[in-house]
């Protein structure tokens, strides 16, 4: 249902007041079918992976304080990253946004560089869960087993890879990301199994004597603090499923899809405050890279190793769809040049929709299925012939990550943003359009006795549009701050993570 707000008064038929309403979104063509629940599921799906595990470490190279803060701050930037990306969808025909879309109306030529890098640091992602499942499977069957299997196969991680791609190939073929809602609530049953057997374990305390001491305030100096910097700052990233969450949103409001985003980063973050903390304090300083692996074997710990396959082998349709969607802009791209003179009207330009951004041309069947196909058997082949990926998910994280989440978000909405462009302009042409009609209906309001009513609501609107405009200079400016700071954060990973491997 459409969300109204009154902003004026007019005049019924009959000569009695009547308000004035607007639509508080702008839902013209929407088409929308996902809930606000699910959407908020697939988001924490996307966003709550196996980095989770290695939160207590990075909390013990940074001090329980400032690891605290630097996640509550990370929690706060990604999540601004979401709203700029719900804000730059405005600005584009409503079941059109994307990343592509955006580089049309801001950086055509650009387009391109944008979406592969998009699509390559999906895919390296996806490639991480199937080399997961290959490492942690062979573990759970030990696990449940005893002692070595009747088959040799059961512990080869090849087979273990084969297995789960049966199970992930016909989830990466739907096409709607809301078809992945209940898979997705498999995926936080997993992360909740795992929460649990952690805090357990801390209010058990079995754990704690073989801890090490605890660093609250202080830390384990610069270098170590600036390794964990990126497990805290990645652990956040989800924006390549925003535009199509806002997409597939039955009410896309701007207040239901803030909600959308507050609910997702802030249940992360307090995820990860939970497991880093309580982690942290059950081993100390002795922490591991992985919390469940820290813990003695059992049936516990055993279930917890196969939560986390389950949680990885549902969050790969997850990379798969915004990879295949940028695979296919990618594709699809070619130099746009600007139209001129009485061309340049979006209503002129046979590319063009009505808010001036290129139509994009809906994927057929059989392109779909191709693509998706590939990068299908290509996860697989490297998954089968590569056991680590770190040096390139490390760098292609410290690009990809930092790239979705800041640098774009705040380069597309200052740029789309200018008072100068044309597609700004023509968005706050509507905006006030309501505000304009009510100041040329004072005078008839005053004939019938409505005036001061009537002027009282201009004045209001009057108002509210000036404070309007301040907010989105003040937003404006703080998009290039966040692009600036995704550079920053760039650059600092690149240099950490070119250090660290040089160092092993």
């Amino acid at each position: 249902m459409e969300e109204e707000s009154t902003i004026g008064a007019g005049h019924s038929p009959q000569g009695g007041p009547r308000w004035r309403t607007t639509r508080g979104k702008r839902a013209s063509g929407h088409t929308g079918e996902a809930s606000w629940a699910s959407s908020v599921i697939n988001l924490v799906n996307t966003i709550i992976g196996a980095g989770v595990l290695a939160m207590p470490l990075a909390i013990s190279h940074m001090g329980i304080v400032l690891g605290v803060l630097v996640i509550l701050w990370s929690g706060v930037t990604a999540g601004f990253g979401l709203y700029l990306q719900s804000r730059c969808a405005q600005y584009l025909d409503q079941g059109s946004a994307s990343f592509f879309a955006l580089s049309q109306l801001t950086y055509p030529n650009a387009a391109v560089v944008f979406d592969a890098a998009i699509a390559i640091k999906c895919f390296g992602v996806g490639v991480s869960y199937l080399i997961i499942i290959g490492d942690l499977m062979p573990g759970v069957v030990q696990g449940f087993v005893g002692g070595d299997p009747v088959y040799d196969f059961l512990v080869d991680r090849h087979f273990w890879v084969t297995a789960f791609m049966l199970i992930v190939i016909p989830l990466s073929y739907l096409r709607r990301l809301d078809s992945l809602k209940y898979t997705s609530i498999a995926a936080l049953v997993s992360m909740a199994y795992l929460v649990i057997l952690v805090v357990y374990h801390f209010v058990k305390g079995d754990t704690i004597p073989e801890g090490g001491p605890i660093r609250v305030i202080h830390w384990a100096g610069a270098v170590p603090t600036l390794s964990s910097l990126p497990v805290i700052v990645f652990a956040f990233t989800c924006h390549q499923n925003m535009f199509s969450i806002l997409n597939e949103i039955k009410n896309n409001s701007h207040f239901r899809t803030t909600g959308v985003v507050l609910a997702s980063t802030g249940s992360a973050a307090a995820t990860y405050i939970l497991v880093a903390i309580t982690g942290y304090l059950s081993f100390g300083n002795k922490v591991g890279g992985n919390i469940i692996g820290m813990y003695p074997p059992g049936v516990a710990a055993t279930i917890g190793r196969a939560a986390i396959v389950m949680l990885v082998v549902f969050s790969y349709p997850l990379q798969c769809h915004p990879c295949r969607a940028s695979v296919d802009a990618v594709l699809k791209w070619r130099p746009m040049s600007q139209p001129s003179g009485n061309e340049a009207s979006p209503h002129r330009h046979p590319l063009l929709g009505p808010r001036g951004n290129r139509i994009p041309e809906p994927m057929s069947d059989v392109r779909f299925s191709v693509i998706t196909t590939t990068i299908l058997i290509m996860s697989y082949i490297v998954a089968m012939t590569v056991s680590s990926l770190e040096a390139v998910l490390a760098y292609v994280g410290s690009t990809g990550s930092t790239s979705i989440s800041f640098i774009l978000p705040g380069l597309f909405y200052y740029k789309i943003s200018s008072p100068d462009s044309p597609t700004h302009r023509g968005l706050m042409k509507e905006d006030d359009e309501v505000v304009d009609e009510l100041s040329d209906e004072d005078d008839n309001a005053d004939a019938q006795g409505e005036g001061s009513l009537a002027r009282s609501l201009t004045e209001s609107g009057l108002l509210l549009r000036n404070t309007r405009y301040w907010r989105k200079a003040l937003l404006r400016r703080l998009s290039l701050a966040l692009a600036l700071y995704g550079l920053v954060v760039m650059v600092v990973c690149l240099i950490t993570n070119t250090f660290f491997i040089a160092s092993h």
